[in-house]
Formats: structure tokens, C-alpha cells, sequence
């Protein structure tokens, strides 16, 4: 239900001067014509100038009353936003403006911060020239707690100025990949926590030395295959015959290539086994890597010698990233669909709307 005139205020005090009433007009519910007729006054406050005074069907600042809202932003979290537009007969930037409404109301009533125990830090891409959000995950729950744009100390120090000191000190464990400027702003805010290094990042590591692998041996070779990409970076109960059938080849032909994803398959190990057989395990994979004559491979090594603390932390601990993977990709879908916000702020609304449990029911259905 729209409410084409009236602005709900909220704001103002009991010396406010009565400057005029508002009746509202004519809209609709569905396919039926609707009149919602009520005395709004409008009041000259001291401090705020002229404003309407808050109404008990509508969020403060809203041209729609709670039930529209909350409909819209269900629709929003459930299916893409041309259907709310198309459904509820309002333009994209009303659905985008409520969504951030609806949003800010359930941030007032929940406190997204309250009990986090383990969280992972992320730092998601959403537009093309170094655009980043950095992402705050409850790593229990897999919910999505914080968010802003920004990539940097400056940035993830917001979140721990609104988390406070008190409850930084209850951090057990902080997931992240291998910023440096990540793990001292945690040693600093929150000194008992303990930082694991996300096993995604690391793998990615790998697999970004086997593709360099991959292009300068072929290229060598002057081999030309079309499935050989795949055939060594996917998981090999995912391989499909074509692919199948290019490894074989590559192991035949491409010795170098083929230890390449030996070792990429033996450090994605290391993390599935996890505890003192990881450490085992890990230390073999440095070894193996160290010594096979494949520069990319034993630049890897290096890097993950350096931080093999912080691995030895995320093996000890058991600190699996499947939830707060499951979040990052629902995020990358919807930083496909943020090419149209004009800011980065509808994004994080929506985000915070279909990840951080801040999406209100459908009204009217069943609890």
C-alpha cells in the first residue's frame, strides 16, 4: 500500500506547532483499489524545521507502509528485482531505497555483533578498477555481520570500533587470507584471537602457479588443448571424460605440468585431512615443492613457509570456510547485479537483507 503524500517523520518533541493535515488518496492492493484515509499532521519542530509526525503504519522517512515495505524486501531476498518492480508497480530505485530502509530498521533492532565468537574477514571485488567491500562473517553461523566499502586497515577498523573492546576480547579465532595489514590490525584489536589463514586463499595460490605452468610449458611445447585448463585445475571426482582424457595426456607428455597438479592435489589434501596429519603432510608438500625444479612452484613454497603458522593454526583448529564460502558466493552473484546501484550502500542493504538474517517474513503468511 502506497502512501502518496504522507512522509512518516518520527522525528520532533511535544512543543512542536500543528502546521497542517494530510489526507491520503486513492491506490491499490494487488488488482483492488484501495483508500487509506487518515489525519497526518505535519508540525514545525524546533531543531528539524517542518515535518510529519510518525504514523504507526509506516517506517519514518517511508511513502509506503510497513506491509508494502516488508513485501517488497521479501521479494527482493526470494527473486530477482524486475519481479518486486513488475509485482508491486514501482521503479527499481523504490525497491533498491526500501530494501536499504527495511535493512536499517532491522540493524536498529538486532544487534549483528552480539556473540561473535570466530569470524572470517573478506575482502570481495564488486566493481572493475580495484572496488572492494570488505566483508565480516560470523563463522558459527555463517551469517553475514558487517560490511563496507574499502580495502584497507582504515576500513576493517570501523568494524572494530562498532564491535568495542570489550567484545573484541571475546574473539577465539579470526579467519582471513594473507594481508599483512589484516593480521596486525587483529593482533592489535583483538590480541586472544587467533588467526587462521583461509585454506581457499591458499589453494587459490596454487592453482594460480599451476596455470603459469600450464601456459609456459605448453607454450614451449607449442601444444594447443582446449580441456587442458580444466582437466588440472578441477577437483578430479569432477572431470569429465573429455577432461579425463587430457590429464592422461598431459601426464604422458608434460612431466613438469603434471607434477605441477600433483602438488596443487597434494595441498588441497593438507586441508581436507587437517591436524597433526596435515602438519605431516604439509611439511612434505614443502619439501616436495622446494625441490621440484618448478620456479612457480618453489616461489609458492616460500610464500607458504612464511605463513605457516597461521596454516598450522587453521589445520590445529579445524576451521572449516564451507559457511562463510557459501556467503562469499551468494555476495559474488550479487556484485553481478551491483552494476546498477549507484553506490556501493545498495549493495551491503541487500547483502545484509539476503545474508545477515535481516530480511523480514512475507506478511500475511504463516510464521
Amino acid at each position: 500500500m502506497r502512501i502518496s503524500r504522507v512522509l512518516a517523520g518520527g522525528l520532533g518533541d511535544q512543543n512542536m506547532v500543528i502546521e497542517d493535515v494530510a489526507i491520503e488518496t486513492e491506490t491499490t492492493r494487488g488488482n483492488t483499489p484501495t483508500t487509506l484515509l487518515a489525519a497526518v499532521p505535519r508540525v514545525q519542530c524546533p531543531e528539524d524545521g517542518v515535518v510529519v509526525a510518525h504514523v504507526p503504519w509506516a517506517r519514518p522517512g517511508a511513502r509506503h507502509t510497513w506491509a508494502f515495505e516488508d513485501t517488497c524486501a521479501w521479494l527482493a531476498a526470494h527473486s530477482a528485482l524486475s519481479v518486486a518492480t513488475v509485482l508491486l508497480r514501482v521503479a527499481w530505485r523504490t525497491v533498491a531505497t526500501i530494501v536499504a530502509r527495511v535493512v536499517a530498521d532491522g540493524r536498529d533492532t538486532n544487534d549483528l555483533l552480539s556473540g561473535l565468537v570466530r569470524i572470517g574477514i573478506d575482502e570481495i571485488a564488486y566493481r572493475k578498477g580495484h572496488r572492494y567491500l570488505t566483508c565480516v562473517v560470523d563463522h558459527t553461523s555463517g551469517r553475514l555481520v558487517w560490511a563496507a566499502e574499502g580495502r584497507n586497515s582504515e576500513t576493517l577498523g570501523k568494524f572494530f570500533d562498532q564491535l568495542g573492546a570489550e567484545r573484541a576480547k571475546l574473539l577465539t579465532h579470526v579467519r582471513c587470507d594473507g594481508a599483512e595489514w589484516i593480521h596486525a590490525l587483529v593482533r592489535q584489536r583483538a590480541p586472544a584471537a587467533i588467526i587462521c589463514l583461509d585454506p581457499f586463499h591458499v589453494v587459490a595460490w596454487a592453482l594460480k602457479a599451476l596455470d603459469k605452468v600450464r601456459v609456459r610449458t605448453m607454450v614451449t611445447a607449442g601444444i594447443r588443448d582446449r580441456h587442458a585448463m580444466w582437466a588440472t585445475r578441477k577437483n578430479p571426482p569432477q572431470l569429465t571424460g573429455e577432461q579425463r582424457s587430457s590429464l592422461a595426456e598431459i601426464a604422458a607428455t608434460n612431466s613438469a605440468l603434471y607434477r605441477a597438479y600433483l602438488l596443487k592435489e597434494q595441498l588441497r589434501e593438507v586441508f581436507r585431512v587437517k591436524g597433526a596429519t596435515g602438519r605431516q603432510l604439509l611439511a612434505g608438500w614443502l619439501s616436495w615443492a622446494s625441490h621440484s625444479r618448478i620456479p612457480e612452484f618453489f616461489a609458492l613454497a616460500r610464500s607458504v613457509r612464511r605463513y605457516r603458522d597461521l596454516i598450522w593454526n587453521t589445520l590445529d583448529h579445524g576451521l572449516s570456510n564451507a559457511r562463510s564460502e557459501a556467503t562469499n558466493t551468494h555476495l559474488r552473484a550479487l556484485t553481478k547485479r551491483a552494476y546498477g546501484f549507484h553506490s556501493p550502500d545498495a549493495l551491503i542493504a541487500m547483502a545484509l537483507l539476503t545474508r545477515g538474517g535481516l530480511c523480514p517474513p512475507l506478511p500475511g503468511s504463516a510464521a
